[in-house]
């Protein structure tokens, strides 16, 4: 039985989590609740006002509350209720894809990435080997290869364009993912070279090469102006078109043409996501014993088998984090995209712009179209698909090895 003196513990430790107890109800939790209840309404520009008297209006939208009711405007029509069906939202977003056609399709574009899982499944094995004589790096490319080969055999090209004529959902989801997985790799290469160079005991001036190369990471929170130059740049009578003109070459219609606008903003987005990456490999590295480099080379073992035996894997801790975190950042990308191409271009009315990515497409549905439930109802799937991903990532990162056993 606990005692005064437990209780008294208890209660102290109750008023001392008080705070941020009260924080996530009202700053995580409700907004989670209600934007899961908006999503099953038929809340819009033409019912953006709920009737406080029925269901859980009254409770729920601080517009019914006491301290707010009477201040939000008068809708143009009747007050907002729960969809008919209820479900209409996601079926709206998610369209067709879960008619015979686009599942069948679904499944073959997952099967082309069954070589990825076998390769994380071998490189987890021989990862607890003491001795091993396959670089982990081998093994990943193989899985790339084989993906490839999936890819051409089950006719990829037709796989995708099954999918992409099933509704928003799907394409604006897989578009965003296209982006994370271009633009991850290619920000930690980048950041892996300049790394690499900066760690260099040789090179002169390192302090002053760190600072201005780690700069367009310091100044990603003025994303959207800095995407205002790129913009710039890339425009039809732009930087590099009016270089080009020079060299006698008639330059593209960069952000009017759908692929060459997605590379434009993820190269506008490593810019800006590099120096996360250098920044951490740097840290790493420093970390590493010079002496098993000597010894390596008293071995005779070159420079790709010192990084690929000695770096690569002994930085490993330090960057899966690091990659996590930069892929759920690219996920929820909004600045760079906006303000370079507003989503766009749009080459059919009827399915969102080629960089309409998640954040885009969300932020357009609510401040343009002013559809509240259906961007409730993708803002809430959305959120699960990240929560799935992030405990993932706990597990792959082994951040929170001591929570659960192998």
């Amino acid at each position: 039985m606990v005692g005064w003196s437990g209780r008294r513990t208890a209660l102290t430790v109750l008023l001392f989590l008080l705070p941020t107890i009260l924080g996530l109800l009202i700053f995580n939790i409700y907004p989670l609740i209600l934007n899961t209840y908006v999503s099953f309404t038929n809340r819009n520009k033409f019912h953006p006002n709920p009737d406080c008297s029925a269901g859980l209006n009254g409770a729920l939208d601080p517009t019914c509350w006491p301290v707010f009711k009477g201040k939000a405007p008068v809708g143009l029509a009747t007050p907002y209720g729960l969809a008919n069906p209820i479900y209409k939202n996601y079926s709206d977003l998610v369209g067709k894809l879960f008619n015979t056609d686009a599942l069948f399709a679904l499944l073959k574009l997952l099967f082309c990435f069954v070589p990825l899982v076998i390769a994380g499944i071998i490189e987890g094995r021989l990862e607890k080997q003491v001795s091993r004589t396959i670089p982990g790096i081998w093994i990943w490319l193989s899985g790339i290869v084989g993906v490839v080969v999936l890819m051409i055999v089950v006719n990829v090209a037709g796989t995708l364009d099954t999918l992409m004529n099933t509704g928003d959902f799907f394409v604006v989801i897989f578009r965003t993912i296209l982006f994370v997985l271009v633009r991850v790799p290619i920000s930690f290469v980048v950041g892996l070279v300049l790394a690499l160079i900066l760690n260099s005991p040789n090179l002169p001036g390192k302090t002053f090469f760190r600072v201005v190369l780690f700069v367009p990471w310091a100044a990603s929170s003025v994303a959207i102006l800095i995407a205002l130059i790129w913009q710039f740049i890339f425009r039809d009578q732009g930087v590099i078109n009016q270089v080009l003109k020079v060299i006698g070459i008639i330059g593209p219609v960069w952000l009017n043409n759908p692929t060459l606008a997605f590379g434009v903003v993820v190269l506008a987005d490593v810019y800006f996501s590099y120096g996360f990456f250098m920044v951490s490999i740097l840290g790493a590295l420093q970390a590493i014993p010079v002496e098993m480099y000597e010894a390596a080379e008293v071995d005779g073992a070159g420079w790709w088998t010192q990084l690929t035996s000695i770096t690569l894997p002994l930085i490993r801790p330090a960057i899966m984090p690091a990659i996590v975190l930069t892929s759920i950042s690219a996920f929820q990308m909004f600045g760079t995209a906006y303000a370079m191409t507003q989503g766009g271009p749009v080459t059919d009315v009827s399915k969102p712009g080629a960089t309409d990515f998640v954040m885009v497409y969300a932020f357009k549905q609510i401040y343009q179209s002013q559809n509240y439930g259906r961007a409730t109802a993708f803002a809430t799937i959305v959120f699960v698909l990240l929560f799935v991903a992030t405990l993932y990532s706990l597990r792959l990162t082994r951040i929170t090895k001591s929570a659960y056993t192998s």
